[in-house]
């Protein structure tokens, strides 16, 4: 037992040192190389101590990098504070973008390690190159836009401010695509840990599916959302976070294969001691050979698009179960997809109120 503690002592030592003699060395040559290139060589080190340490050294590695960044590297040096609104916006895309790579080479080690367990190794190695393939795409295309974004505010000073309130939504917009990714491994490390255990609540169902739609206008969408539901639904004992995270994850596939301007339908109701949501789309649906394998984890469509990871179905079955509940997909005659939940749960006998 101490000998475990004195080990994970010796990885928080060990990624400080690292740090700090990367940081001195790049201090020496700043002139020459510039603080960009310095941003860049501490996220290839918090990269490379992600690889042999543990999530919670890295973690430190990367904050420590960034507390370091601005300190000695950013003018005014000598102090936390940036009087630049563009060195402000680039200093805190390298902190996301410093926590997201330490978590996700982490998370990618774990896998590594899974595919070299003798009775998983096949399995897990395609599991493993799948993430890969479908994280490189993920992640490389919104770090490359705000990498853009953020060299085009810091270099180009004749920008219109049309110009620069585009170039600051295309980096809103890629680092809420980065947010939505890094949630999804997130929930799928809790669903695969165990350690999910739902609040059990009263809930308006028709708030919670307002919300996500909310929610979902953060990263734009042409198609009409319409929610059907009587006016009497009553409550429902459901955990509320989960069940927003599923109904925003069906909503945002839909989004994703279904025509432009087209309608997406969320229909609510209740029978005895069960709630049903149907979500139903005028996309295409689903291959036959295909529709039974879309909950489980990565995998994606044949016919999908480049990039995704997919997670989100697979999330929205392991959030349904932990709270009894179920889902199913259909192909419908008219063309499109119909997704139905059931959830038994706990019910009101009164009414619930509007949604405002």
């Amino acid at each position: 037992m101490l000998y475990t503690k004195l080990k994970h002592f010796n990885q928080y030592l060990f990624s400080v040192i690292i740090i700090i003699l990367v940081s001195l060395l790049s201090y020496i040559f700043k002139e020459i190389i510039g603080y960009k290139v310095v941003a860049f060589i501490l996220l290839v080190t918090v990269s490379l101590l992600a690889m042999f340490l543990r999530i919670l050294p890295t973690l430190l590695a990367a904050v420590l990098s960034a507390i370091i960044w601005n300190f000695f590297f950013i003018e005014p040096f000598l102090t936390f504070h940036i009087e630049n609104t563009e060195d402000v916006f680039m200093f805190i895309m390298y902190f996301v973008i410093a926590m997201i790579n330490a978590v996700l080479t982490f998370k990618i080690r774990q896998i590594e390690k899974i595919a070299n367990e003798k009775d998983t190794k096949l399995k897990s190695i395609k599991l493993y190159n799948t993430l890969l393939d479908s994280l490189s795409h993920e992640f490389k295309t919104p770090i490359s836009a705000i990498i853009g974004s953020t060299d085009a505010l810091q270099t180009n000073k004749t920008l219109s401010e049309t110009q620069k309130e585009k170039l600051i939504e295309e980096v809103a917009t890629a680092v809420f695509r980065l947010n939505n990714q890094v949630e999804n491994l997130l929930n799928m490390s809790r669903l695969e840990s165990g350690i999910i255990t739902p609040k059990m609540d009263w809930v308006d169902i028709k708030e919670i599916v307002f919300k996500a739609v909310r929610d979902l206008k953060n990263k734009g969408y042409s198609q009409v959302i319409k929610v059907d539901s009587s006016e009497n639904i009553p409550l429902f004992k459901l955990d509320f976070g989960l069940t927003e995270q599923i109904i925003y994850n069906l909503l945002n596939n839909a989004t994703l294969y279904t025509p432009e301007n087209s309608t997406i339908l969320v229909h609510l109701f209740n029978k005895e001691n069960s709630l049903f949501i149907e979500i139903i789309d005028e996309g295409k649906g689903f291959p036959n050979d295909e529709i039974t394998l879309i909950f489980d984890k990565f995998y994606r469509l044949k016919s999908s698009k480049s990039g995704g990871s997919g997670l989100g179905l697979s999330i929205v079955k392991g959030f349904l179960e932990a709270q009894n509940g179920k889902i199913t997909v259909s192909n419908r005659d008219e063309g499109g997809a119909k997704f139905t939940i059931e959830i038994e749960t706990e019910i009101t006998t009164f009414n619930s109120i509007g949604n405002e």
